[in-house]
């Protein structure tokens, strides 16, 4: 396991390349997505791969993800990270997505997340079935 941002960088693990420079600090680098959910979508990414430190990504996300919204560059917004392979992980270093949404951004909102796992995001909807 890579353990910091420098040697994952060094190591190939890490691709990012666009950092947003007003962002980042000390512990967390913040990069611009390469293949975007939406415009903004923004990667929260530890300096040093500690749970304190990705605590701090999720932190960063969340008030520049309410920033946006205070300021009326979106509506609402999804921040998540993904931990292994089953989970979708593609880079092997954590990093934590920021997604701003947009009213109209999607046909059908409900569950955000939940949509991970197809046909389980709206569980209103007739089809959803507990996991077994």
């Amino acid at each position: 396991m890579t353990t910091d941002l420098d040697q994952a960088h060094k190591d190939g693990v890490a691709p990012w390349d666009i950092r947003v420079e007003g962002l980042s600090d000390f512990h967390v680098t913040v990069f611009q997505d390469r293949f975007p959910v939406t415009m903004g979508h923004l990667l929260f990414v530890p300096n040093y791969n500690t749970v304190e430190v990705i605590r701090d990504c999720f932190d960063s996300a969340l008030r520049h993800g309410q920033s946006l919204v205070n300021a009326g560059d979106c509506d609402a917004f999804n921040v998540g990270i993904n931990m292994g392979k089953a989970a979708g992980q593609t880079v092997m270093y954590p990093h934590v997505h920021l997604i701003p949404r947009r009213n109209g951004d999607c046909q059908d909102p409900v569950g955000g997340v939940r949509g991970v796992v197809a046909g389980q995001a709206n569980y209103k909807k007739t089809g959803y079935q507990l996991p077994q």
